[in-house]
């Protein structure tokens, strides 16, 4: 999260964390967390296919968690399976997570990177009114209003973006976004720069 935020000054965090969700996984093959977190690093090192591979196992590990789920509808939102994604968003909604309402802030991705900018801001909102420090669906959350016509808003979300991260870069956010399709990235970032990042 801090390599996805920016948080961190180590350009190479996904390696460690990479090499842990491997060794965590060679311990318990059979816990969903383990192979969801390698399927979330395997999809920020846009190895797609390896991603939904490990988020379809965590899902089969634990049918009935929301987490799993919105994890699956994430990588599905990236790769442009969009009604597979809001399938698996909607599944999601209608199950319990395993922490309250944790597995908002991805649901509410997958909602905006498939286009689904209404869900997208409900389900974010909700999200931040639990767990207001998160850059990253701040940052989300500003595109969203950005899509809407809702320029103030995504002001807003932009301020709280710098102000968790002073130093955050849209194009270093384009380069560890991963969107497969160059055109829906682009857009993704347009809504980013017009709601006044640079």
């Amino acid at each position: 999260m801090q390599w996805l935020s920016q948080q961190s000054t180590d350009a190479q965090t996904l390696e460690p964390a990479l090499a842990a969700a491997q060794r965590a996984l060679a311990l318990n093959d059979t816990w969903h967390w383990n192979h969801v977190i390698l399927g979330y690093i395997s999809l920020y090192q846009q190895q797609y296919e390896q991603a939904l591979a490990e988020m379809e196992r965590g899902v089969a590990l634990t049918p009935t968690e929301a987490g799993t789920y919105a994890a699956l509808a994430m990588v599905l939102s990236c790769v442009g399976r969009t009604e597979d994604a809001l399938a698996a968003a909607a599944q999601a909604l209608r199950l319990k997570s395993e922490v309250a309402d944790e597995h908002l802030g991805i649901v509410g991705t997958a909602y905006a990177v498939a286009g689904h900018y209404e869900e997208a801001r409900t389900v974010l909102q909700r999200f931040l009114s639990r767990y207001p420090y998160r850059l990253d669906i701040h940052l989300m959350l500003a595109a969203v209003y950005s899509e809407l016509g809702q320029a103030a808003e995504a002001r807003v979300e932009v301020a709280e973006v710098l102000r968790l991260n002073p130093k955050f870069s849209l194009e270093v956010h384009k380069q560890r976004m991963p969107i497969k399709d160059p055109a829906v990235l682009e857009q993704h970032i347009a809504a980013l720069r017009k709601a006044g990042l640079k």
